[in-house]
């Protein structure tokens, strides 16, 4: 049975379509056509199979054949996020209840089930039909079949199996005996200037300014544009490694010498894996090692999953919950006794959807390896636990993880009834609801965090997950925190979900005070920008509230967790600031594609953004055109009035007038600044040490004479006529007839001075730049602009996808990634609610490409030392209450009697409130801290900067925790 699509699904789904065409920068074209052409069998639809199924059937395969025999359970409810509770009820097959759901995901993918059995006896045939088969909850004994018939296949048919068994999950692949990867990394190769190449043998290239290359011994480089040893130009040479920013590249000394300039790029060179069967890889697995604080869990795990395999094929069931003697068969097939082994029996009914997550992202993607040849795939075996999430709790009695036959059974069975109960009566503030906040409602809703009703136990009150989106939401369409709110109440009724619209930021402080902070228990980020999380950071070490943040690049992700009082928080650390490119490269100096893009992009914020509301602001504060030239011909100076009169004298009021704009815009950025700037710098000009001016990585330009044949000089007309009929709020025509055409092949190089009414004429309409709509023209400015500023400096141009991901500055991203981040902090926020110790937790980093797990323990808390053994860390607030006459030599004394601390300067804010050098501050400590300070009639308590007496004279004031001044003795509203 099959099916089509009629509505997409609201969960994460409802975003399918921005993160399909964000997929494309990951995954590229060819390998986005290769999966279109490839089919996909995925056996067990249990919540690592349905986790699976989404991935791959949003990453947009062919079609996709769902397999499964098993009728739904109550169970089931609390892993499979597909399955209702009128599924159960009605005694739906998991297949019948999940297909439908899957198909929705994405139009273009067909979405079959199959519910016929597949054992031993099953003729295997009709898997010739696939080109890739994924095994979930199946036998080791089926799995082998299975996977020899696939290997054996000409070509092979890509095996992938997978299984979580409790806190054990593990991915196994074979590929088949030759298995070609045409780009393992997927990064994008980039253009490296050069400083010199010796004559010698080898030859040695250094990279400009100690650039690093980011090459590997036995890569390869094509060289362009290299001055005097030109013999290496269009060539491709294999590199060994010097240093960083310098590599040989063989016999040199036969060439000519170098002189100046030249750039090189990687070349890619496709790579070949070898696979072995399962059967011959169980006794002499490949691993990769995720956690290097405990490298030998792989293995153990394997040893504990392959007895499991064994216990399920003697006893044709999972070890019961608890049962000490299904542990002591576990551990004697183990040969080994370990603590993990005894946890996975005491698991292997349960379920942890958080680790199917990640799991199921890491195994997707395999999947779209296997099937596109892109990124280096896992060799062989994938092992991950969970233990820190169960350890903790091996004291517990068996009662504590025995069925009640709800939803949360399989969670119940892995993390006990206590720990299921206070997840229930979280309270957790999400901040950002795309892509990853959407995945991690999923997991919240299968893990029952936030449950509205009572259950009738002291303390347990009505909960609820807050959402915030940091984007404006679109005309005419819900926002997606509502969507997204609905879907995850279709996923567990139970759950309450308040969806709010503002944004977390300073301006929002009112609704998002203290006391809202003060009543969460836990923070969650889905953000995608730097300067967000750094807020909400500060927002929770000042409240005293952990978070959990995470992101994705693509196939690249991160992890990190915040504890009060335990770890660092994400403002202790910075990354390197972005580098901006300068001005003078923008202006005059390109050298590579992403100026030219950038400079477009420029142009166009001038052009039809600044200008416009330039533009607009000024006459709002001036009545008329006709007074304000009488105010300028009296010799006033009006502040912006040459732009605006300049503006409003050669204003189009037509299409055609707006044509000839375009056409002198194209004049003046590509002609006559080429030739402005060969007339300063001629191209044999030479600087003082005798060097040429124009070498790499400066390009001299080229002025490009307008032909109307051509069709990107014509592209660049037609769109910029647009955007100045946009801003002029003229009817554009989508033709250009001949009469346009004539005015573009002849235009004089002036200006065009439009005769306009100017008390018509005093309203601009600003754009704003929306990369996204195909049919407004902005990208085809961009594009046009962009591709033809880098023709007139000999730079290759971008294709259409590439400007448009450097323009709108989009974030590569993958379903695959976002599933998996998703996932790990899931698990790292069930540690946290159980208030587990630092060494429980855990930071990860991943590149699914490579493919790279790397899980750390997150960066301790680090104390100061202020003098005399007084130590303060990040999440320290001192605390003094005040009242309405209390000054600020009170405050002073205050602080020094309580913390046994001299201060010597007291900051709020910007504001200087008391520093001892500075003339009239000593007649500031008479004055109340309410005078000082000026709080509005609803602050409670303002956060001052304080400065300590040194411990010898002449050395610098020392640094300490924030005070926390309250305005009254009680901490409340004055």
């Amino acid at each position: 049975m099959s099916f089509s699509v009629g509505s997409c699904s609201k969960l994460t789904l409802h975003l399918s379509l921005s993160l399909f065409s964000r997929q494309r920068y990951v995954l590229g074209d060819s390998a986005m056509h290769q999966m279109a052409q490839s089919s996909v069998f995925l056996s067990g639809m249990g919540g690592l199979g349905v986790e699976i199924a989404k991935n791959i059937v949003l990453a947009g395969v062919k079609a996709v054949t769902l397999h499964d025999t098993k009728q739904c359970e109550t169970w089931d409810l609390g892993s499979n996020f597909f399955i209702r509770k009128e599924d159960v009820l009605s005694q739906r097959r998991r297949v019948e209840a999940v297909c439908p759901h899957v198909a929705e995901l994405n139009p273009y993918v067909h979405v079959d089930m199959s519910f016929s059995a597949l054992d031993d006896n099953t003729d295997l045939g009709f898997l010739r039909r696939y080109q890739c088969v994924i095994l979930t909850e199946a036998r080791l004994s089926l799995q082998k079949r299975v996977n020899e018939f696939c290997h054996s296949q000409q070509p092979p048919i890509r095996f992938i199996s997978c299984d979580v068994y409790g806190i054990c999950a593990r991915v196994f692949c074979d590929f088949g005996e030759e298995f070609e990867v045409f780009d393992p990394t997927g990064e994008e190769p980039k253009e490296v200037f050069i400083q010199s190449i010796t004559q010698d043998n080898p030859g040695v290239v250094t990279c400009m300014d100690n650039q690093p290359h980011g090459l590997q011994t036995g890569q390869s480089v094509v060289f362009r544009e290299v001055g005097g040893m030109v013999e290496l130009n269009g060539t491709s040479r294999q590199v060994s490694v010097l240093s960083s920013h310098s590599f040989a590249i063989g016999d040199t000394s036969q060439l000519q010498p170098y002189t100046h300039g030249g750039f090189f790029v990687m070349v890619k060179t496709p790579k070949m894996y070898r696979f072995e069967t399962l059967e011959r890889q169980l006794c002499e697995p490949r691993v990769l090692t995720p956690d290097f604080s405990k490298p030998e869990a792989p293995l153990q795990i394997h040893a504990g999953m392959l007895a499991l395999d064994t216990f399920q094929e003697q006893h044709s069931r999972l070890p019961n919950t608890g049962c000490l003697q299904d542990a002591e068969v576990l551990l004697k097939l183990t040969e080994e006794v370990n603590a993990l082994v005894r946890c996975l029996s005491r698991t292997a009914r349960g379920a942890l959807p958080p680790l199917a997550a990640a799991v199921g992202g890491l195994a997707s993607q395999e999947v779209l390896k296997a099937i596109t040849g892109k990124f280096a795939p896992l060799q062989q075996w994938f092992y991950l636990d969970a233990i820190e999430v169960v350890k903790p709790l091996q004291p517990l009695s068996a009662e504590e993880f025995s069925p009640r036959g709800d939803r949360y059974d399989g969670l119940r069975a892995c993390i006990g009834d206590s720990l299921c109960l206070q997840l229930h009566k979280l309270r957790v503030f999400m901040v950002g609801c795309g892509a990853i906040g959407c995945e991690m409602l999923k997991n919240f809703a299968l893990l029952g965090i936030g449950l509205a009703k009572n259950s009738g136990e002291v303390g347990i009150y009505s909960l609820c997950i807050y959402l915030s989106v940091h984007h404006r939401p679109r005309p005419h369409r819900k926002a997606t925190s509502y969507t997204a709110a609905e879907a995850t109440h279709d996923i567990n009724p139970d759950l309450q979900v308040e969806a709010h619209l503002n944004k977390v930021c300073p301006a929002t402080e009112n609704i998002y005070n203290d006391s809202f902070y003060s009543s969460l228990n836990i923070v969650v980020t889905a953000l995608d920008n730097v300067e967000a999380r750094r807020y909400v950071d500060s927002r929770c070490v000042s409240n005293q509230r952990p978070l959990l943040d995470s992101g994705t690049m693509g196939t690249k992700g991160h992890t990190e967790i915040i504890v009060p009082n335990l770890t660092e928080s994400y403002n202790s650390h910075r990354d390197p600031p972005e580098e901006e490119i300068p001005f003078c490269t923008l202006k005059s100096f390109p050298s590579v594609i992403e100026h030219t893009i950038q400079w477009a992009r420029d142009k166009f914020e001038s052009a039809f953004v600044h200008k416009p509301s330039m533009y607009n602001s000024f006459w709002q504060t001036h009545s008329s055109a006709e007074v304000v030239l009488q105010r300028m011909q009296a010799g006033e100076s009006l502040e912006g009035s040459f732009q605006v009169i300049k503006l409003l004298s050669r204003q189009p009021t037509q299409w055609e007038q707006c044509v000839a704009v375009a056409r002198l815009k194209f004049e003046k950025y590509f002609k006559r600044k080429a030739l402005q700037l060969l007339h300063s710098f001629p191209l044999d000009t030479r600087l003082k040490d005798g060097s040429l001016f124009w070498q790499s990585p400066k390009r001299p330009p080229t002025p490009l004479e307008f032909d109307l044949k051509d069709s990107l000089h014509f592209a660049f007309i037609v769109s910029t006529a647009r955007l100045f009929a946009g801003i002029y709020n003229i009817p554009y025509s989508e033709r250009v007839g001949g009469k346009h055409l004539n005015l573009i092949a002849h235009i004089h190089n002036t200006h065009t001075v439009c005769p306009v009414n100017c008390a018509e004429r005093l309203q601009m309409s600003p754009l704003q730049f929306e990369k996204d709509d195909d049919s407004n023209g902005h990208m085809d400015f961009v594009a046009s602009a962009s591709s033809l500023r880098a023709i007139m400096y000999s730079i290759e141009p971008a294709d259409r996808l590439k400007t448009k991901r450097i323009a709108g500055k989009i974030i590569p991203a993958i379903a695959t990634a976002t599933a998996a981040v998703a996932g790990l902090v899931a698990l790292e926020l069930i540690k946290v609610v159980g208030g587990f110790g630092f060494e429980s937790h855990k930071n990860c980093f991943f590149n699914l490409a490579i493919p790279v797990v790397v899980l750390t323990e997150p960066a301790a808390v680090k104390q100061t030392l202020i003098r005399n053994n007084i130590y303060y860390t990040i999440w320290d607030c001192w605390t003094v209450f005040g009242h309405e006459d209390f000054t600020l030599s009170d405050f002073m004394n205050a602080v020094r009697e309580k913390y046994g601390i001299e201060p010597t300067m007291v900051v709020h804010g910007v504001k200087m409130l008391y520093v001892p050098v500075m003339p009239g501050h000593s007649k500031r400590l008479k004055l109340t801290m309410h005078k000082l300070i000026k709080p509005s009639v609803d602050r409670r308590y303002v956060d001052l900067t304080v400065s300590f007496a040194p411990e010898a004279d002449g050395d610098e004031d020392l640094p300490g925790p924030p005070v926390r001044y309250y305005f009254s003795p009680d901490g409340e509203t004055p």
